[in-house]
C-alpha cells in the first residue's frame, strides 16, 4: 500500500497519527503558575517535536513575521494542527513569534 504513496503523503500520514500521540505522551505543561516562562521553553516543549526532527518544515533562521506565525499556529496549517489559546495563551504565542523570527538557523550535522 505504502509504495504506490508519496514520501509526502506517507509524512502526512505519519505526522496526522503520530503528532496526537506525541503531544499527549509528552510532558507538555507550562511553567510554575500554568505560565510560559518564554519563547524558547514553549518552542522546545512543542515545535521541537516535529520542526526539529524532520517531520515538519525547519521554521528558524526564516525571519518568519511574529504575526504569520501566531495565524499559523491558531489556525493550523496542511498536517499542522491548530493550537487553541488555553494550550497556548496569547501571550506565550506572542513571545514564541519573536522566538522563532529571531532565531538563526539550525547548524546542520554532518
Amino acid at each position: 500500500m505504502f509504495s504506490s504513496m508519496t514520501s509526502s503523503a506517507v509524512k502526512g500520514i505519519a505526522v496526522a497519527v503520530g503528532l496526537p500521540l506525541a503531544l499527549l505522551s509528552a510532558p507538555v505543561f507550562a511553567g510554575e503558575g500554568g505560565n510560559w516562562k518564554d519563547g524558547a521553553e514553549v518552542y522546545a516543549k512543542i515545535c521541537a517535536y516535529c520542526h526539529d526532527a524532520g517531520v515538519g518544515p525547519v521554521i528558524k533562521g526564516r525571519q518568519l513575521p511574529p504575526e504569520y506565525i501566531s495565524l499559523v499556529v491558531r489556525q493550523g496549517l496542511r498536517a499542522m494542527p491548530a493550537f487553541r489559546s488555553s494550550f497556548i495563551d496569547d501571550k506565550a504565542l506572542q513571545a514564541l513569534g519573536e522566538y522563532i523570527s529571531k532565531s538563526p538557523a539550525p547548524t546542520v550535522k554532518p
